[in-house]
């Protein structure tokens, strides 16, 4: 340990961040934006190169190569952001009491430890789901890019936010595109059935084929290429690929391991403080007031909050009406606030380009809203309504 990030007390003033995504990377930058000279480290098991996740659900259209996604190195971004960089470095385990980080490089000491792990893409568990295709980082779009390439027939399981997203941008690429969930509508986490509508048509004019209430039975590889899929209702297709965007799965096992208070996500505080005191949480790992929260804005805001807090100036994560952006550009849309709920009152204005849908409460209070098609510069105006 160097003496440069040992407090006077023997304890490492080193902030050591766990995970290389865009969290751990925000969270860099804004410490770094606070403080020029905290020793920081980060651990990952990749190369800890920066690139825009987001960007995953529009690589095929764009004819976007894995590897141009890099927009700088994890060797550049440690040197930017004057930072230790371990790569290539899995974590084999925390020891809370030492305050200690165990890898199979060495163990590395920590005043304080952030842990930035993110979440898995999840599977279902049916015979053949260790063949599905998952696209929730750029090392899983690497290792299936010349997959997708050659693929004409793809299945998409999920319609929610990245599901239809990838089925409107691999139609647009010429693919042959099914998208399947067990849901009667897409996005159906987020919007009533009716307000998809207009989204259902545009992936229906680019050829998708839509296949509401029913999911995947099983996978089983075909003689010669590709897969033969049973769906649940007992039909049968050829796919050349299948990928599932069924939803995340924050990884805990480290916490779990460190004795940390998990449940569907690491529990933390307003603080983004967990059940030790000396680690944080920050990004698709965390449960925050009971919710997981796996969108940039929350990730932004918490970077700036922790930052502030690792530094001593306690600041509690608070959250606006968060926008959330579909980005599927045959008929985009952008909602807030609360759009699901037997209580809600719609107000719907629609024309043949276009939808904004006001969801209102019993007193006439706004709680949320949806934009779509070209309407969609009435959603700051809405946002601005909404109560805090």
């Amino acid at each position: 340990m160097n003496a440069a990030t040992l407090s006077d007390g023997g304890v490492s003033r080193e902030i050591v961040v766990i995970g290389s995504g865009f969290a751990a990377q925000q969270l860099v930058k804004s410490l770094r934006k606070l403080d020029g000279e905290q020793p920081i480290r980060l651990i990952t098991a990749d190369s800890g190169d920066e690139y825009n996740k987001p960007d995953l659900s529009h690589v095929v259209s764009r004819g976007c190569a894995a590897a141009a996604m890099t927009r700088l190195s994890g060797s550049d971004f440690a040197e930017q952001q004057r930072i230790a960089l371990v790569p290539h470095c899995p974590v084999l385990g925390i020891d809370p009491a030492r305050r200690i980080v165990m890898t199979g490089q060495g163990e590395f000491a920590y005043g304080q430890l952030v842990l930035a792990t993110g979440a898995s893409a999840a599977h279902p568990e049916i015979p053949g789901s260790e063949q599905l295709v998952t696209l929730n980082s750029q090392q899983e779009y690497a290792a299936a890019e010349g997959l997708i390439q050659q693929a004409r027939r793809i299945m998409i399981l999920g319609a929610g936010l990245i599901g239809c997203e990838l089925a409107m941008d691999m139609a647009s690429a010429g693919k042959e595109v099914t998208l399947l969930d067990l849901a009667g509508s897409p996005l159906s986490a987020l919007l009533p059935a009716a307000l998809t509508q207009p989204l259902q048509q545009a992936l229906r004019s680019q050829g998708v084929s839509l296949q509401f209430g029913t999911g995947l039975a099983r996978m089983d590889a075909q003689p010669g290429d590709g897969w033969r899929v049973t769906l649940t209702d007992g039909r049968v297709s050829s796919q050349d690929l299948v990928i599932a965007a069924i939803g995340l799965k924050p990884n805990l096992a480290l916490a779990r391991g460190a004795g940390l208070e998990v449940e569907s996500g690491i529990l933390v505080d307003d603080s983004l403080q967990t059940s030790d005191p000396h680690i944080f949480a920050l990004g698709d790992c965390v449960q925050w007031r009971g919710q997981l929260l796996p969108f940039l804005q929350p990730i932004v805001l918490g970077a700036n909050a922790l930052a502030k807090t690792l530094l001593g100036i306690p600041t509690p994560l608070t959250l606006p009406p968060m926008l959330v952006k579909v980005k599927t550009p045959r008929y985009p849309l952008q909602l807030a606030g609360r759009t699901q709920g037997e209580d809600l009152a719609w107000q719907c204005r629609w024309n043949s380009h276009g939808l904004v849908a006001e969801a209102r409460a019993e007193d006439g209070e706004l709680c949320g809203f949806v934009v779509g098609g070209d309407q969609m510069s009435a959603a700051f105006p809405l946002l601005r309504q909404l109560p805090r």
